[in-house]
């Protein structure tokens, strides 16, 4: 019984076979009979009616610096740092400051911070520059020291 079966499914295969390439090349055939109307010497020609153009490249001519490697910590305003420790190593003195969730932060003279700066830091006090207000610009930066507290020395 199973000899039979497997023997209607061979020549089952077999039948349709010839069927599948004759239509596989009346398509290929198709292909190139529209292929050849077109005159692939000129370029083709795209009208966007109103719409962005899809081939367009967005980014043509424009360059493109990472945050992550300029000393920026955009995202932490200076009212929300705390002072935790000044360190000196190798001569360049370090703050380790603390953000709202408690990780510490090591900043240098320069960093960056979503409304300011430090300015400058000393054994025992960093100086923040602010020089905006949720994102307005002050006429005038404001000087911020945070100092470490006497017992803590």
């Amino acid at each position: 019984m199973r000899r039979i079966i497997r023997c209607l499914a061979v020549f089952a295969f077999l039948a349709l076979v010839p069927g599948l390439l004759a239509a596989q090349s009346s398509a290929s055939g198709s292909q190139e009979a529209s292929i050849e109307g077109l005159d692939l010497t000129k370029p083709a020609l795209y009208n966007p009616a109103g719409r962005r153009d899809p081939f367009k490249d967005l980014l043509a001519g424009k360059e493109f610096k990472e945050k992550a490697g300029s000393g920026q910590v955009n995202e932490l305003a200076i009212d929300d740092l705390f002072l935790k420790g000044i360190v000196k190593a190798r001569g360049k003195l370090t703050a380790i400051l603390s953000g709202p969730q408690g990780f510490p932060l090591f900043v240098h003279t320069g960093t960056r911070f979503s409304d300011g700066y430090i300015l400058s830091i000393s054994e025992t006090q960093v100086v923040f520059r602010k020089v905006n207000e949720r994102g307005i610009p002050l006429m005038r930066p404001k000087d911020i020291v945070k100092e470490i507290a006497a017992e803590e020395r």
